[in-house]
């Protein structure tokens, strides 16, 4: 009997390690994982070793980016885990779809994201959003999903943006040191309040920068003109600095310290959180296979948990463009104004019991029937574009 795709991507992915040899150069070796059925944003993560210890009908995958030394930025490593074959197969090709979805672009697309399935299931959704007919689109489109199961939404009154509650005051940061400016409270641009993002660090230029939403300076935010400052419970409003990289499309701003205080690595969460590196696109993943849950300390609505919804998501709602690598996680409710510029994370299975891993930034909720969700920029997607890292 002929193979599915699927089934002949599984057999490719299995007999691998049989064709990864020590010795082989890292050309070869690359060439060898991309023709066995790895994604070359995956492989090039990954080395020989990490092959030759899987075990039969296992994969190894990367998870996250993390620091070995936690008070050293730069001391960045991947984190291997090995995970079945026929799993890593059917999100690879949700991944793959989803992509492709996203660059036909079809009338009255709106996003989509994909929805890994456990690991005993070997599954993976791919779930997408249309403003008309979706049982019309499907039949255009699920000849493109072999193996991948496809779940249509018709999407309504997309443009009627409803405003979050105004009673609730932003939490403000109790003191300021030299090197404790903590995530998960107010900072404030010329025009509103955001959340302050834990610290960001460029390998390109060795900067330690504080972040938050772009979208919180009115027009955008202007490199070398704007500036972002900390209120101060019973103080003066700190001056933190000046926008040093803007990018409207991920909605992040990148602020360059004064000096007076430093970005900081702490998340002021009820308990101690200290961020040690990042989840990667498949490290997600596993998130969701596991059924694991993300949190977030926002300035206004404080510290919430929720379901991880989709992943590589694709958000089309506002704007004039589509904004891609969003993670859709918890409810409406986890997210209201103020709260933009906040991360999304997850404890670090491997660190200490106060180290946590960032999934993503928070920088919008849904306001329309049938859908609840925060979205946001993955970390990983971050990383890809522009270098950053946390």
């Amino acid at each position: 009997m002929e193979r599915t795709h699927n089934e002949h991507l599984v057999h490719r992915l299995a007999t691998l390690r049989d064709r990864i040899d020590a010795g082989m150069d890292r050309r070869e070796f690359l060439r060898t994982l991309v023709t066995g059925g790895y994604a070359l944003g995956v492989a090039k993560f990954l080395g020989v070793d990490d092959f030759l210890a899987a075990g039969d009908g296992e994969v190894p995958i990367v998870t996250g980016l993390v620091r070995s030394d936690p008070d050293d930025p730069w001391s960045i490593e991947e984190r291997v885990k090995y995970v079945p074959a026929e799993w890593y197969a059917a999100v690879e090709k949700a991944l793959e779809l989803n992509e492709r979805l996203a660059r036909t672009a079809f009338t009255g697309y709106l996003g989509s994201a994909v929805v890994p399935g456990s690991y005993e299931s070997a599954t993976a959704t791919v779930s997408v959003g249309v403003s008309t007919d979706a049982e019309s689109i499907r039949e255009t489109v699920e000849g493109l999903f072999e193996g991948v199961s496809l779940q249509m939404e018709t999407i309504i009154d997309v443009e009627d943006i409803e405003e979050g509650p105004e009673d609730l005051e932003p939490r403000l940061a109790g003191s300021v040191s030299m090197d404790d400016v903590p995530s998960g409270v107010a900072c404030q641009t010329a025009e509103s309040i955001a959340t302050l993002g834990p610290a960001l660090y460029d390998p390109s230029s060795r900067q330690e920068l504080f972040v938050t939403a772009e979208h919180a300076f009115a027009g955008g935010a202007t490199p070398s003109r704007d500036q972002l400052s900390l209120p101060v419970e019973n103080a003066e409003t700190v001056d933190l600095g000046a926008v040093e990289y803007a990018h409207p499309t991920e909605d992040i701003a990148a602020v360059a310290p004064y000096g007076g205080t430093a970005p900081s690595n702490s998340i002021d969460s009820p308990s101690p959180a200290r961020v040690r590196g990042q989840f990667t696109r498949l490290g997600l993943a596993d998130l969701v296979a596991r059924g694991e849950k993300l949190e977030k300390v926002g300035a206004v609505t404080g510290h919430t948990t929720g379901k991880i919804q989709g992943i590589d998501a694709v958000t089309c709602f506002t704007d004039d463009f589509c904004r891609y690598g969003q993670i859709r996680w918890g409810g409406e409710m986890d997210l209201t104004d103020g709260d933009s510029g906040s991360v999304s994370f997850h404890s670090d299975p491997e660190g200490e019991d106060r180290d946590v891993l960032v999934a993503g930034f928070n920088n919008a909720r849904t306001w329309w029937p049938g859908q609840s969700y925060v979205w946001g920029v993955a970390a990983y997607k971050i990383t890809e574009e522009h270098g950053y890292h946390f």
